[in-house]
């Protein structure tokens, strides 16, 4: 019966997750960039093809033939390919993301168990489930992030239950998820080494440095991108060397530098707060420091921030050390058995998740209006798209790409002129990387001056077709 209560609230945590995804999806409210890049790169592995993300490789002027491994190097995304052999589609993409990250509820209720008993496991479980991180990682298209909760709870959870060989296998598999996941094999090692186990641990610290090398100077090159793409910290030099001398040269600064910034310290402290603070208290959190360290000491402030799906990356990290925080607390304080103490806390721990619950993403499930959003814009929306015939290459606004991608290849709407067939734009509401509607206005303009005609226009939405058979090829 344990074991039963435990699927049935992962059940209903992927349940709330997927519908999230899938009314912004169907509403028009999903977007190109990140969504379709995804998109595009399962599709080619389910072709036994390359995972080309013309998308991205267009935007950045690389080419229609651009692989995924060289803007984000997640070869994990192939595990996806077979899913799509069931359905073509980004849909498929949300319920699997939904899937996986309800997916480490078990292993982060099994390690709480083990450590505090049954019915604090069942009450992280359900902050685990609540929680902001996931939420906005939920909310925000689909990202590689789906599969790290997962496969950080397993890493943890095993290695407490002695198993090191499970928990070894999902350490390697988070490297193959992002570039920077040698960072939390880093964490890994220095708490394992922490805890006892030196010799595994300065193994562990070696793996991650040498796979971040490997990665951003050998692997990411090789398949056709740029090292300088992930360097977010010119503030503190031109390279890794440059800025590790300048913080050695200026540790004051450096120390102070994550919170330099408002939205540092707020994302900050909402990482730490729903354990009570107590996640500090356990060198489990060492896990979680060096992809801490990466975002807040970056120039690029969508990392520092709560809003989007990088807090997913530890989330479940912060969950176990918070358990473990409080197991060296009780221990510490000698009431190591202490039921209601445990009990107490974890009630804390799940009511902080209730209160947090209106500020983010999943509070929009409660709202009626959410999944009726503007249906004049959602009808308008579908008739553009509708236009468009499969097969073609369509140059297309930021959010109405993930209705297209199944059916043509698309490309981000933005303001470098590249001769598509087609082209839709939406002139009544912002849309990245516009600054303004006015800006895409003033796009349409030129291209209905350049070779193009309008064939749909309702609520904003402008459908144009290229005509001039003197224009150049597509791109």
């Amino acid at each position: 019966m344990t074991r039963l209560w435990i699927y049935l609230l992962s059940l209903a945590a992927a349940f709330a997750y997927a519908l999230l995804g899938l009314v912004k999806l169907v509403t028009f409210r999903a977007t190109t960039f990140d969504l379709v890049i995804v998109d595009q790169a399962v599709r080619g592995y389910a072709r036994f093809g390359p995972p080309y993300i013309p998308s991205v490789g267009v935007f950045h002027g690389r080419g229609m033939d651009y692989p995924q491994l060289a803007d984000h190097f997640s070869p994990i995304y192939a595990l996806l390919a077979p899913l799509y052999w069931i359905h073509d589609g980004p849909a498929t993409l949300i319920v699997a993301q939904a899937v996986l990250f309800a997916a480490a509820i078990p292993f982060l209720w099994k390690f709480t168990h083990r450590v505090l008993g049954t019915a604090p496991a069942y009450l992280v479980a359900v902050a685990y489930a609540l929680s902001w991180p996931i939420a906005q990682a939920a909310a925000f298209d689909v990202h590689e992030v789906m599969f790290v909760p997962l496969l950080t709870a397993v890493m943890i959870e095993r290695y407490h239950a002695g198993r090191p060989l499970p928990a070894l296998f999902a350490l390697l598999a988070l490297l193959l998820v992002k570039e920077d996941m040698g960072l939390m094999a880093i964490g890994a090692g220095l708490c394992v080494a922490l805890l006892g186990d030196r010799l595994q641990g300065l193994l562990c610290v070696a793996l991650g440095l040498a796979w971040t090398v490997l990665t951003r100077g050998f692997l990411i090159p090789l398949a056709g991108g740029d090292a300088g793409d992930f360097w977010a910290y010119g503030h503190l030099g031109p390279d890794a060397t440059s800025a590790l001398l300048h913080m050695l040269g200026d540790p004051l600064g450096t120390l102070f530098l994550p919170f330099s910034e408002e939205a540092k310290v707020d994302t900050l402290f909402l990482l730490v707060w729903p354990t009570l603070l107590l996640c500090l208290l356990s060198p489990v959190s060492l896990i979680a420091l060096p992809h801490v360290l990466e975002r807040m000491l970056s120039d690029r402030s969508p990392w520092w921030q709560s809003d989007f799906q990088y807090s997913a990356f530890t989330v479940v990290i912060l969950f176990c050390a918070g358990v473990d925080g409080l197991a060296r607390l009780l221990r510490w304080v000698k009431r190591p058995d202490s039921p209601s103490v445990k009990t107490a806390w974890a009630v804390a721990v799940c009511a902080v998740a209730l209160t947090l619950l209106p500020r983010f993403a999943l509070d929009q499930l409660t709202h009626p209006g959410f999944y009726r959003a503007d249906p004049e814009r959602t009808r308008a929306a579908a008739a553009a798209v509708s236009k468009i015939p499969s097969g073609a290459v369509v140059e297309v606004t930021n959010s109405l790409g993930p209705a297209l991608t199944s059916r043509a290849t698309v490309l981000l709407l933005d303001g470098t002129p590249r001769q598509a067939p087609w082209v839709v734009a939406d002139v009544a509401r912002w849309e990245y990387p516009f600054g303004s509607p006015a800006a895409q206005a003033e796009r349409v303009a030129l291209l209905l001056g350049s070779g193009y005609v309008q064939v749909f226009e309702r609520n904003g939405y402008v459908v144009l077709r290229r005509t001039d058979p003197a224009s150049p090829d597509p791109l």
